[in-house]
């Protein structure tokens, strides 16, 4: 993929592309502790489209402001939003991980802007919201969240060349993808001056509450359908070996995404953009493809 900087709300952005300039564009979002250049493997097969992929706010080369308040979802949305107008959208969006947070958000607060939806083990807010707080399976899974959020969580991580964050990679999932190349460009772009806390205030700014295992929170707020329908047509592609985010974050996404369609693949998990890319990009295809 190549790249370059755009200014957004006047900001610098950095933003990774691929494919020819007068192919439709497609905007393709990334999670933690991600950076737009992972989308490179399934791009590479998306050869009928224009890519792209920006280090989203706190990521990579991109803007990071230091302050939490930073990274209310709203202000993520609406860099995104800004660069899907910078590009003529609308366009379809695709979101894994927190890049999914924001394509939802994208979805719900500007349809305008979003033709057709595609998340990749990512999760809408609204039932998410409901399966950490039933201090279930789901909220132990999501303990790590806690550990991301607490003062002094960057010296953990970054200690003995990042080894604390690659580690969260890896957890009970397959790492086989992450050679050592590709990990010094992680180690590069978590380097940046700044980035890193920027990448780990997505989850302080997040209003998300999870239980602690066992102890259901009964006033969780959870967001009601009304408030976040995705209109557009929606396609799932869920790794079925995702031990982050388990398959009950999916029960009632039907009643916010009337029009949704869920693609489970065996043999991946959370990282399947990287161990499956050419089934993730034919999937994609067809679906954005469709009549």
């Amino acid at each position: 993929m190549d790249g370059a900087f755009t200014t957004l709300a006047g900001q610098r952005f950095f933003v990774h592309r691929c494919g020819a300039p007068d192919a439709p564009p497609l905007l393709m979002l990334h999670g933690f502790p991600e950076y737009g250049g992972a989308w490179e493997e399934v791009a590479a097969h998306l050869t009928g489209w224009r890519c792209l992929a920006p280090d989203q706010r706190g990521f990579g080369q991109s803007w990071a402001p230091a302050e939490v308040a930073a990274y209310d979802l709203r202000a993520l949305v609406a860099d995104m939003a800004a660069l899907i107008e910078a590009e003529g959208g609308p366009m379809p969006v695709i979101g894994h991980d927190w890049g999914a947070v924001v394509a939802y958000g994208l979805a719900m607060w500007r349809p305008d802007l979003v033709s057709r939806l595609v998340v990749i083990n990512g999760v809408h807010p609204g039932p998410f919201q409901r399966a950490v707080a039933r201090g279930g399976a789901q909220s132990a899974a999501s303990g790590y969240i806690a550990y991301l959020r607490a003062e002094g969580a960057e010296a953990r991580l970054a200690r003995d060349g990042f080894e604390g964050l690659t580690k969260l990679f890896a957890a009970k999932m397959d790492l086989s993808w992450l050679t050592a190349s590709r990990r010094a460009a992680y180690v590069r772009e978590w380097s940046r001056p700044g980035v890193l806390t920027g990448m780990l205030n997505w989850y302080r700014a997040s209003p998300l509450r999870v239980a602690a295992p066992g102890q259901p929170i009964a006033d969780a707020h959870v967001l009601p359908p009304e408030a976040g329908r995705v209109a557009c047509p929606h396609l799932v592609i869920w790794g079925e070996d995702d031990t982050a985010l388990l398959p009950e974050t999916l029960d009632g996404l039907d009643a916010y995404c009337p029009d949704l369609r869920i693609e489970r693949v065996a043999g991946a998990d959370h990282w399947i953009c990287h161990q499956k890319p050419a089934e993730v990009a034919r999937l994609i295809d067809a679906f954005l493809n469709r009549d």
